[in-house]
């Protein structure tokens, strides 16, 4: 894992095998994840990817999703995307009320 400061616990990215420790899963599922467009890492193959910010807070919430749902990585997918819209309609929608 890389560090962002030397004094502070932020990780700035984590490769694929930090992403897989800290998810819990295996290689496998983390390269679906990112053929299904969940994952979106930095690096032109797995053995360089680099996961930052969205991505892994994105692949917590599949990890949970896959192992408390026992929903595929299709799913997860699917699930993410509603999330994600339904969080920009709550964003949009708070703009509108506050105006």
């Amino acid at each position: 894992m890389k560090k962002a400061t030397s004094r502070s616990d932020i990780v700035d990215a984590l490769s694929l095998h930090d992403l897989c420790r800290f998810c819990q899963a295996d290689e496998t599922w983390v390269i679906e994840l990112v053929e299904h467009g969940v994952l979106e890492p930095m690096g032109s193959t797995s053995g360089n990817w680099r996961f930052v910010g969205t991505s892994i807070v994105r692949a917590k919430k599949a990890r949970r999703l896959n192992r408390d749902l026992g929903i595929n990585a299709a799913g997860v997918a699917l699930v993410l995307d509603l999330l994600d819209e339904r969080d920009e309609m709550m964003r949009r929608l708070a703009q509108h009320e506050a105006v």
